[in-house]
């Protein structure tokens, strides 16, 4: 029996991903998304490469759904959720950041798991609902998790990592227009982005004491998707031995694979994978990391999450190939 999946927020670029993957998931019958500016469209008239899908945007929201993916804007899952009560059954998978800290955690008598499978696959597979990680936050995660874990971050962190355009979603602004983006790039919200408060939480919950200064340079890109990131950070040890210390770390994860080759963007977009490349030059580590945000970053994660949570298979619906030419 399929389990009966609903979509709020249907008409941006998390929701457009998501029905992509969930109309070929083998477990999944998509049973509303909701979308009150496009209610009673069809799909194909906003994600137009759905086109001759049998599904249309609905200004109902059925309560009683196994799975209800959250794809609305930062801040607005919390008052969502207060206006529309989901059965105490249905699980709940938001990819805004309202409940990825943990002072956010409970909310209305739910409890929102931070949904980064690489740091808690176990508690995920148990969790009734998730809080879906960040794009920036995920791909820095998983260059810098191996570390922590083994207690071996013992200076500043520096990184930097340039997003593509999807990263500011649908609505325009003036930093997302053709005639700015093109040809162009800049670095926003120096050193304060959003995202650096859930890369903290998790670095300090698997390096106790962790208190070490993150210095986050965010860039944007004049590409459509992907995510380039790159962190750096003193290490004692050999470039052999940081090798093998994230191959172990790494060693049952389903996406995340450390190259022996220097990496660039086209070997991810449009999969759920994330690649790792290591360098070390004199006492720093370097640590590359390269996903498609809207996928590793956003709602392929959150159908990773979901697959998780109700016991398929990991890869379920995730089998993805990169568009490499």
């Amino acid at each position: 029996m399929s389990v009966k999946v609903g979509i709020v927020g249907g008409a941006g670029y998390t929701a457009g991903e998501l029905l992509r993957l969930l109309v070929n998931h083998s477990e999944v019958t998509i049973d509303f998304i909701y979308s009150t500016s496009n209610a009673g469209n069809a799909i194909g008239k906003v994600h137009q490469d759905l086109i001759g899908q049998s599904l249309t945007f609905s200004s109902e929201v059925h309560t009683d759904v196994d799975v209800v993916f959250l794809c609305l804007g930062h801040g607005h899952s919390k008052s969502f959720l207060e206006k529309h009560s989901f059965s105490s059954s249905t699980k709940i998978i938001d990819l805004s950041n309202d409940f990825r800290l943990q002072p956010d955690a409970q909310f209305m008598g739910r409890e929102f798991v931070y949904g980064l499978p690489e740091l808690q696959k176990n508690k995920i597979k148990k969790a009734h609902n998730i809080a879906n990680p960040g794009c920036f936050a995920t791909a820095i995660q998983l260059a810098l998790l191996p570390l922590t874990a083994n207690n071996l971050v013992k200076d500043a962190i520096h990184i930097q990592a340039v997003t593509g355009a999807t990263g500011a979603g649908a609505s325009l602004s003036e930093t997302t227009h053709f005639a700015w983006r093109d040809n162009n790039f800049s670095y926003y919200k120096p050193f304060t982005h959003q995202h650096l408060g859930e890369i903290e939480q998790s670095l300090s919950q698997l390096q106790s004491g962790f208190d070490y200064d993150v210095n986050f340079m965010p860039y944007r890109g004049n590409f459509s998707r992907g995510i380039f990131a790159t962190a750096y950070t003193k290490f004692d040890g050999s470039v052999d031995q940081a090798k093998d210390l994230y191959k172990e770390y790494y060693r049952q994860a389903a996406f995340t694979l450390v190259s022996d080759e220097p990496l660039h963007l086209k070997q991810v977009v449009n999969t759920n994978n994330c690649f790792l490349h290591i360098h070390k030059y004199q006492d720093k580590l370097l640590i590359t990391s390269v996903i498609d945000n809207l996928l590793k970053g956003a709602s392929g994660q959150a159908i990773e999450n979901m697959n998780l949570m109700l016991g398929f298979f990991e890869d379920e619906g995730l089998q993805l190939k990169a568009n490499y030419f």
